[in-house]
């Protein structure tokens, strides 16, 4: 192989994850090392035809059909084995190829990669927005009242504790959202697509409901501080309830029109809010510094004393919400919008990088800022005051109780008649009051509601959106359409605008919450569980490259979650987690037409593994027998009677595997087997038969079904039964047919295999109808064919004939819902005696059978018409001998195995009339039975012809209306009577 020029390399490009070097070269004449030469050819062969998508290029210094990998070769991946673009087919290179004309080379092999990342982009769409949803009403209206009531200390744990699982969580969307492309649809799509639509659908819904709540809690508490506006210059609408209400309204209205006016829009409120926000922010740092005037003193404002941050750092429970978790409840909201970025995952540029720095770093910021928050204003304000100015008096003054007795104030009689307007523990404006500047905290406020609400105006519906254009659950598919270039949910908003406006007529906050809390709280337990799931289950899609994610702390996070939630309210837990549990059994239920790879797959994938491994470990025993079948019903849905039968006992109790052997040459058959595999278990799948569908390519019929019988089943899940149709045209049939398939009897009984021939009147096949009405191409999966056994039989019976112990007590039809006679054979002056003995073998079996016959006439002759039939039937198949020694007739039957020599004729006569005699027995006793179940004769291996036995099969079976099943066992129980 020639060498590879290697050129001065440029300086290697970095995108923060990965480290890009670009080879370029340039030759004489503008061609480069992977440019197509004259004379070049793909692994020294003449041009070829290739697939469309295939290329012949210079691949590391030869000329190869193979190609290097790119990223085009995996985008949009579906299922294993879907065609890729660019990538050739393994025909392409494993087969030999016709000669077409000839190649074409791609002009650029390698085309010079820049990659470039702005940190401004994830900084504005991810970090600002998760900042501006994470600092909302609770920040400016309910953190310091809440650090008056828990003290400054449970209040910061109470901040810890939320920024615990939100942050486990964040590291879990993180992990998520670079564990594959990302597009739109936000925390549902990262989700569902990582791991499958049952979490994914039921976090979305929840998610989006969440937010349209949270709408309604921002915006409440806007309307409230524009109400306590109007209050203090005396110039309510109607009252402070009814403002609340009225100003809310008009609010997400407004708020509505800039969400329908599009993301650019919505962007730039969003960016001149967080500027708002800072400066607030500012300006109450500079406020708790500034000396405090007379007036703000009135209010309990002291400026930083340390005897102010002593008393304040303990908890003074006051009112219905004064406990730990009913504060945790009312704040935690604050800590919620960590998903705002990853919500808007499609207008993200790289979803990958911006939604794990920006979420993680917008955590860090907003829990310094609610720490520090809580700490000054802890340390500056007193928890009562009654803003009064003439309640000044000197220090020391006697009858003044409490801490503002020191710096000369006396807020006693407020105080011991719960009257104070004021303080931390009963004014919700308190950082407007320590601010430099009122009006700026105002704004302030203004901000944080205003852009939290219009982040989760956009988020909900945007989520809600794709979650119903992925068709999940029922009637919401109308809310999926999108209207303009950007497919816009307008539907959507309008739904979270009906919700918000439902809440909003609450009016009151600390209701509103809670009930935010806890779906939130669900939710983030849903998504780390969901990741911890991926985690342990080994999902082969589960690889995110978020180096930080810990499946540990994924599933720390949720219990603390879950626990959370109880301790909060225990019966709003269980409402929440009914209404999960419900939505994740119907997505489980229905089983939505998606493949996203779930890593519910990868469980059901990992427990079947487990559990198969494990019965390997554990010797069989005769307590747990099943009757696997390996039934050969060449494409199921051309013998469906025969798939229904077996079904109805192998129905969620025991292995079903339809076999089909394809006969014909491996390379003309095997595209066959490619192409109609997954129609046959579709249609399976459709019928609701619980099986397996396999196919092999063999020469003949026999060497096909050997193949099956060695080779199908997996472990202790093997196949102990071949279960096949009656071979109707046996007569016709050319000879070798006939060898074939009782060869094939002979062959399960030497591997230890039960058998079970089936025989309906009309035929198992309905192929020739299939194709007759159908179009050939929906044969596979979409047609299907009714048979007896899905219908309801009526009155009818099923007789099982019991005639030899061959350690199987039939236990055929047990899942048919019929009444079931069993007869056996006896002699007719002990009738009652045989009756006894069996009803009592029968009953310790406890298989329900509801008569049990005697048949004393088993041994009379049968009538001679009918022996006269038997002898006409093999008339065609003798040899004619004349009773010829073994050598003579060996050498007769050379090329001719099937047929049968008189002395055969003759040592079987009494087996043979045992056929005929029996056959009579049933058109007496079950001539109008739904189902009749037999034991068939065996032939010796060797010294019974084929012919011989296949009479004996038409013979007991003619002339039968009902389907008859021939059973034989292998000769070894599969039932005791025994508890051990």
């Amino acid at each position: 192989m020639a060498e590879l020029p290697i050129p001065d390399l440029p300086p290697a490009h970095c995108s923060g994850r990965f480290t890009i070097s670009t080879l370029l070269s340039v030759e004489e004449g503008g061609r480069g090392p992977y440019t197509a030469t004259e004379g070049s050819s793909c692994d020294s062969v003449q041009p070829t035809h290739l697939s469309s998508s295939t290329l012949c290029s210079r691949t590391f210094g030869y000329n190869t059909v193979d190609v290097v990998p790119a990223y085009e070769h995996y985008a949009n991946s579906k299922g294993v084995g879907d065609p890729r673009k660019g990538r050739p087919s393994l025909a392409d290179l494993h087969s030999i190829l016709k000669v077409t004309g000839a190649w074409l080379y791609p002009q650029h092999l390698w085309q010079p990669l820049a990659v470039l990342l702005v940190p401004a982009v994830w900084l504005q769409w991810v970090t600002i927005r998760c900042m501006l949803n994470i600092w909302g009403v609770i920040l400016y209206l309910r953190l310091p009242w809440i650090t008056a009531q828990a003290g400054i200390a449970l209040t910061w744990l109470i901040i810890l504790m939320s920024v615990t699982v939100t942050t486990i969580t964040g590291l879990s969307i993180s992990a998520i959202s670079t564990n594959g492309k990302v597009k739109s649809g936000g925390t549902y799509f990262l989700i569902s697509r990582s791991l499958g639509p049952e979490l994914g659908g039921s976090i979305g819904l929840i998610f989006a409901f969440a937010n349209a709540v949270a709408v309604a809690m921002h915006t409440v508490g806007f309307a409230e501080t524009v109400r306590d506006l109007l209050q203090e210059h005396n110039s309510l609408i109607v009252d402070p309830t009814n403002d609340i209400r009225i100003i809310g309204v008009i609010t997400v209205t407004v708020l509505l029109g800039i969400s329908l006016a599009g993301m650019e829009w919505e962007a730039k409120a969003q960016i001149l809010f967080f500027l708002v926000i800072l400066v607030s922010f500012i300006n109450y740092l500079v406020g708790t510094v500034i000396p405090a005037t007379a007036e703000k003193q009135a209010k309990g404002f002291f400026s930083y004393r340390a005897d102010i941050f002593a008393q304040n750092f303990v908890p003074n429970w006051r009112g219905p919400e004064g406990s730990f978790f009913g504060l945790f409840s009312i704040f935690f909201p604050s800590a919620t919008g960590i998903l705002a970025g990853a919500n808007i995952s499609g207008d993200l540029k790289d979803p990958a990088v911006a939604i794990p720095k920006g979420t993680l770093m917008a955590i860090f910021w907003t829990t310094v800022s609610y720490l520090v928050l809580s700490a000054t204003i802890g340390a500056c304000v007193v928890r009562d005051a009654s803003g009064s100015l003439n309640d000044s008096v000197a220090v020391g003054s006697p009858g003044c109780e409490g801490l503002a007795c020191r710096f000369g104030w006396n807020f006693t009689a407020c105080t011991q008649q719960q009257s104070c307007r004021y303080g931390l523990s009963n004014y919700y404006q308190s950082m407007s009051m320590v601010s430099g500047f009122g009006p700026l905290i105002t704004a302030g406020i203004f901000g944080a509601t205003l852009s939290s609400a219009l982040a989760c105006l956009v988020s909900a519906p945007k989520v809600f959106q794709c979650l119903c254009k992925d068709q999940l659950y029922p009637l919401i598919g109308f809310f999926g359409k999108g209207y303009g270039r950007n497919s816009e949910p307008i539907r959507g908003y309008m739904l979270t605008y009906v919700i918000a406006v439902g809440f909003i007529l609450i009016a009151e906050l600390n209701a509103i919450a809670p009930i935010i809390s806890n779906f939130f709280l669900c939710s983030y337990a849903l998504i780390n569980f969901s990741c911890f799931h991926a985690s342990i289950t080994n999902s082969p899609g589960w690889r995110p490259s978020f180096q930080y994610y810990s499946k540990w702390a994924a599933l720390f996070g949720a219990a603390v979650s879950v626990v959370i939630m109880f301790l909060l309210t225990w019966w709003a837990a269980l409402i929440a987690f009914g209404i999960v549990i419900f939505l994740l059994g119907y997505v489980l239920y229905k089983k939505p037409d998606v493949n996203w790879g779930s890593s519910m797959q990868a469980s059901s994938y990992n427990m079947a593994l487990n559990y198969s491994v494990g019965l390997s470990e554990v010797d069989e025993h005769i307590k747990n027998y099943r009757p696997q079948c390996l039934v050969l019903t060449g494409p199921p849905n051309f013998r469906p009677a025969l798939v229904d039968f077996v079904g109805t006992f192998t129905k969620n109790l025991s292995l079903m595997l339809c076999g089909n052997v394809l006969i014909g040459p491996r390379k003309q058959k095997m595209p066959e087997s490619r192409l109609m595999a997954d129609g046959h278990t579709k249609w399976l799948t459709k019928r609701k038969i619980k099986a397996f569908y396999t196919d092999v390519v063999a020469e003949d019929l026999r060497s096909g079904v050997q193949m099956l019988i060695q080779a199908a089943g997996l472990g202790k899940m093997r196949p102990n039964i071949l279960v096949l149709g009656y071979k109707r045209n046996w007569r016709t049939a050319s000879p070798q047919s006939l060898e074939d398939y009782v060869g094939i009897l002979h062959d399960a009984f030497d591997f230890k295999y039960g058998v079970c021939l089936m025989r309906m009147k009309e035929g198992l096949n309905v192929s020739q109808v299939l194709q007759a009405h159908v179009d050939p191409t929906t044969l596979a999966s979409e047609h299907q064919a009714s048979t007896i056994f899905q219908s309801e039989q009526g009155k009818k019976t099923i007789d099982i004939y019991w005639l030899f112990d061959d350690g199987v007590p039939a236990k055929w039809g047990q899942g048919i819902q019929c009444k079931i006679r069993v007869f056996v054979g006896g002699q007719i002056n002990r009738m009652d005696e045989e009756r006894k003995a069996i009803v009592s073998l029968l009953s310790k079996f406890r298989l329900g059978f509801h008569e049990v016959h005697i048949l004393p006439d088993i041994n009379q002759k049968p009538r001679p018409e009918h022996i006269k039939r038997f002898d006409e039937l093999i008339a065609p198949f003798r040899l004619n001998d004349g009773f010829k020694d073994e050598a003579t007739v060996n050498e007769m039957r050379q090329g001719c195995p099937w047929k049968i020599s008189d002395e055969e004729v003759d040592k079987n006569r009494a087996k043979s009339l045992r056929q005929v005699r029996l056959n009579e027995i049933l058109l007496d006793y079950s001539r109008d039975a739904a189902l009749i179940a037999i034991t068939p004769p065996i032939g010796r291996k060797g010294r019974c012809p084929s012919s011989l036995y296949m009479a004996w099969l038409e013979t007991l079976s003619q002339d039968l209306r009902p389907p008859i099943i021939l059973t034989r066992g292998n000769q070894e129980n599969v039932l005791t009577f025994y508890c051990q």
